[in-house]
């Protein structure tokens, strides 16, 4: 272990009860402090005169103490402390709140530099809550940019600033660079030490633009390398399966009851190329909810069946699991094609019965959830694995499936549009399809954002729609009530609704902390009308399809992220019926409602995923850290996307030449990774 993994607990000034505060911003190590970048800076180079000071500015000055502090107590708990000051311009006084013991802490005549926030009180020029140092040549505080860090309640900026100052004194010779030399030359980067000085102490904006750049860099490459090599621990071999050409696909489609739009056509002679050629297909199907992916899919499978290969199908719930057996079970009902379902609810007498079929070669398609990757799942011969609402899977789940058989074709499907820009970083090896058409005749959702004083009128319109024949969904964000949170959760709501507003109305509850089979059980009694209106969890969020479900209303939509509100829309405006969407927005502030404005406005989910990405940043937009991605610390991918160009490029040109980094010049790239991707590596073999 090197200093820099000590805890942070031993540097001088930090100790047992103060690394608590430090936990809570994730930092541990000395290595963690000396990488916890500034969130901004203040320029503390200029310094201004008395005279020019103005109102409600902070201000840099030099100035001069010339004359006796007096203290005020105003009030019972308050005491205001003030020190006259003096330049060539004018006089002023300092001023502090509460502070009485800045008073002996100045001598008349003393010459000092201050920083602080300027307020003019009549004639008076006054420096509140002024930070001072000796002007004496050197440079503390004043003089010179200042980081700005995020802090906890109980760490002020100036803690940090000093700790960072003596981990770079002391601990930084300790750093070495993980960047072969060729890589830092190749792409202009000054030395890790260089970049980690400049970052938190940059001598103007130039030398803070050059160390930024080069640990931006650092991160996505390091990033991107680590999947490369994470992925291609699974794609050994190149030469894939090739796949025969199939008449019956032609015919099957000719039997169906709607024709395919020129996107899905377009999408389906891509995988069609993919699956007939020696090379392994990795191909990313994007497109929005309704857009028809999953027939795409069943065409894939198709084909594999009848090469003479087995198809896999992964799915994130048994809900949805279950719904695309059912619906493509339906579709191959005329054909001598074997599908099985897969789950965790499953007993054991039935998983084993499938598990033998599926060894054998008994079944064509295996339908499931993560019950599919265990290790007692083995394939006669599998041909095509799918995965549907891809970002939902780990990096190490979603490669485990293909390699249950030998180098299958790899076709990965998502509802959730991926902006361009983070689609690089998840899926940087797989080629993109895009289905940006919906089927004819399907009407757009209307979409509404209502503040509390509109909910009663909400709920009226809800009555007059099922009235009418139709159901209604209602979403809460939590499942129980919180005390922390003045959220409504699914259960309370579910109470209230059903004994006074809906009390004549059928309602329905559902949850994540339901058992699968009373899941299952509100599922089909909604899908079958027996319920009105269903109050739910985002559990809905993918795989209930209810042409009926008219109405989506979403409490506490300030709660949801614009991604997955579009995916929560989604759920209504299946059928023939007008739909609505509402959102009803507990929040007033600024982007909040501008959030609301963009669903209001927009249908296009690529649109609103850009808009999602560039307001709440990548790491939230998947909840990337439970799905094998690190935490970005310096990097932002939406501004950052010509960095990430590079680095992506420059880590691909290492893994076509040392696919396992064994080469000397990339062992300490491989030891970094290594540590990065401890979770997702742990029972792969790097060497």
């Amino acid at each position: 272990m090197s200093n820099l993994d000590t805890s942070l607990q031993y540097l001088k000034g930090v100790g047992p009860k103060k690394i608590k505060s430090f936990l809570k911003l994730e930092i541990k190590t000395i290595r963690d402090l000396l990488y916890y970048f500034p969130r901004t800076y203040e320029d503390r180079r200029n310094f201004v005169k008395l005279i020019d000071c103005k109102d409600g500015q902070k201000a840099n000055c030099r100035v001069t103490i010339s004359g006796l502090p007096t203290v005020f107590r105003p009030r019972r708990g308050l005491t205001i402390t003030k020190i006259p000051v003096k330049d060539d311009s004018a006089a002023g006084f300092l001023v502090w709140f509460n502070q009485n013991y800045i008073k002996d802490k100045f001598s008349i005549g003393e010459s000092i530099k201050v920083n602080g926030k300027i307020k003019r009180v009549g004639m008076d020029i006054q420096i509140h809550q002024p930070y001072s140092e000796k002007d004496n040549g050197k440079n503390g505080l004043v003089g010179r940019i200042i980081p700005i860090y995020s802090l906890t309640g109980k760490i002020s900026n100036n803690e940090i600033i000093k700790l960072v100052s003596l981990v770079l004194k002391e601990y930084l010779n300790f750093e070495e660079d993980v960047l072969p030399d060729y890589i830092l030359k190749q792409n202009n980067c000054p030395d890790i030490k260089e970049a980690l000085i400049n970052i938190h102490f940059p001598k103007d904006k130039e030398s803070y633009l050059i160390s930024r750049k080069r640990l931006v860099f650092e991160e996505l490459f390091l990033l991107q390398l680590g999947l490369f090599a994470l992925k291609n621990k699974y794609h050994q071999t190149e030469k894939g399966i090739k796949f025969s050409e199939t008449k019956q696909i032609n015919k099957f489609l000719k039997s169906l009851p709607f024709e395919l739009t020129n996107a899905q056509k377009r999408v389906l002679n891509e995988i069609t190329a993919d699956m007939e050629s020696h090379n392994p297909m990795n191909r990313l199907v994007q497109g929005d909810v309704g857009s028809g992916k999953t027939i795409i899919a069943v065409l894939a499978m198709m084909k594999a069946h009848f090469s003479g290969y087995q198809s896999v199908m992964m799915a994130p719930t048994e809900i949805l699991a279950k719904q695309h057996y059912e619906s493509i079970t339906n579709l191959f009902k005329e054909y001598d094609i074997r599908c099985e379902l897969l789950v965790g609810s499953l007993t054991n007498k039935e998983k084993t019965n499938i598990l033998e079929k599926i060894k054998n070669g008994d079944v064509d398609i295996i339908i499931g959830t993560h019950a599919i990757i265990q290790d007692s799942v083995e394939f006669k011969a599998l041909g095509l694995a799918i995965t549907d609402e891809q970002h939902r899977f780990g990096v190490r789940q979603r490669a485990m499936l293909s390699s249950k058989g030998y180098n299958p074709d790899v076709l990965v499907m998502t509802a959730t549009p991926i902006p361009r820009t983070l689609a690089l970083i998840l899926y940087g090896d797989l080629d993109i399809s895009i289905i940006d058409e919906l089927p004819p005749g399907r009407k757009q959702v209307k979409t509404y954002a209502i503040d509390s004083k509109m909910k009663e009128r909400a709920y009226n319109f809800i009555r007059q729609q099922i009235a009418e024949g139709r159901q209604t969904y209602i979403v809460c964000p939590l499942v129980e009530e919180s005390e922390k949170l003045d959220i409504k959760s699914a259960v309370q709501l579910y109470e209230e609704l059903k004994s006074e507003c809906f009390k004549d109305l059928r309602l329905g509850l559902l949850h994540g902390k339901m058992k699968a089979g009373e899941k299952d059980d509100i599922m089909s009694k909604f899908i079958n009308h027996d319920i009105d209106i269903l109050i739910s969890t985002t559990v809905i969020e993918v795989g209930v399809n209810v042409p009926n479900a008219s109405i989506m209303l979403i409490e506490n939509a300030e709660r949801f992220g614009l991604a997955q509100l579009h995916q929560l829309r989604g759920r209504v405006g299946r059928g023939e019926y007008q739909s609505y969407c509402i959102l009803a927005n507990e929040s007033r502030s600024k982007i909040s409602k501008e959030r609301m404005n963009i669903m209001e406005n927009s249908t296009d989910g690529f649109i609103i995923s850009e808009k999602d990405l560039e307001i709440r940043g990548p790491g939230e937009f998947f909840g990337t850290r439970q799905h094998g991605i690190p935490k970005l610390k310096i990097a932002n991918i939406f501004n950052d996307i010509n960095i990430l160009k590079n680095a992506q490029s420059a880590a691909q040109r290492i893994i076509n030449e040392d696919p396992k980094l064994n080469l000397e010049k990339h062992m300490k790239l491989k030891n970094k990774i290594i540590k990065m991707f401890r979770e997702e590596l742990e029972e792969i073999s790097f060497n």
